[in-house]
C-alpha cells in the first residue's frame, strides 16, 4: 500500500491546509463594478468605502452600455485579503450593483492610466526632458517657449517613474485618470 502524498497548506479547501485563514499582509486589488447608470449610484459606492474607513486609491467611472444604462466603476484599493473579500461581499448586496470583479484575482489583465504633465525648462533641461519623452513614449501636446505638456498613457508604475524624472527638470503639474482596466481573453 503505498503511502497517501499529501503536502501540507497545498490546497487552501484541504482538511490539511495549516496556514492561518487571516493576514496583515496589505495587497493592492482592481476591482470592477457594473452598476446601473442612474444618480446616486456612485455616492453609494463611494460611501461604500468612507464609511468603512477603506481607502480608494485609484477610481475611473464611464457609461459602457448607453441602451442598457450600465456604467463601469473601477477602483483600485489595498488592504488585507479578508477587508478585500469584504468590499467585494458588500459591494455585491448594493441594489444597483450588477457585477463585481476582482480583476486581481480573476486572472491576468490589462491596466492603463493616462497622465497629462506639465514641464517648465528651458535649454538642455527642455531638450533632455524631450529626449525621456520619446524613451517613454510620450507626446507633446501642448508646447510654449517655457513649457511642455506630456501625454502619457501605460500602467501606474510607467507614469510614476516618468513622473520622477521629470521632477527635476521642472515637473509643475500632473493630471492623472486613474486606473481603467478589463479582463485578459475571453
Amino acid at each position: 500500500m503505498s503511502a497517501l502524498k499529501i503536502k501540507k497548506g497545498s490546497n487552501k479547501h484541504s482538511a490539511y491546509n495549516l496556514r492561518p485563514s487571516f493576514s496583515d499582509v496589505q495587497e493592492t486589488h482592481t476591482i470592477a463594478v457594473l452598476v446601473e447608470n442612474e444618480p446616486g449610484v456612485l455616492a453609494r459606492v463611494i460611501g461604500l468605502f468612507s464609511g468603512r474607513g477603506y481607502n480608494i486609491d485609484s477610481l475611473t467611472v464611464a457609461e459602457v452600455d448607453h441602451q442598457g444604462h450600465l456604467s463601469r466603476i473601477t477602483i483600485v484599493t489595498t488592504g488585507t485579503p479578508q477587508v478585500i473579500e469584504q468590499i467585494k461581499a458588500q459591494l455585491g448586496r448594493i441594489v444597483p450593483v450588477h457585477e463585481v470583479h476582482d480583476l486581481t484575482v480573476e486572472g491576468s489583465s490589462v491596466e492603463r492610466e493616462l497622465a497629462l504633465l506639465k514641464v517648465a525648462g528651458q535649454g538642455d533641461k527642455r531638450v533632455e526632458a524631450l529626449r525621456l519623452a520619446d524613451i517613454f513614449r510620450a507626446h507633446v501636446v501642448d508646447s510654449t517657449l517655457e513649457s511642455f505638456v506630456f501625454q502619457l498613457t501605460g500602467t501606474s508604475e510607467k507614469i510614476d517613474a516618468f513622473a520622477d524624472l521629470m521632477r527635476p527638470l521642472g515637473l509643475i503639474e500632473i493630471a492623472r485618470t486613474g486606473v481603467a482596466a478589463l479582463a485578459r481573453g475571453a
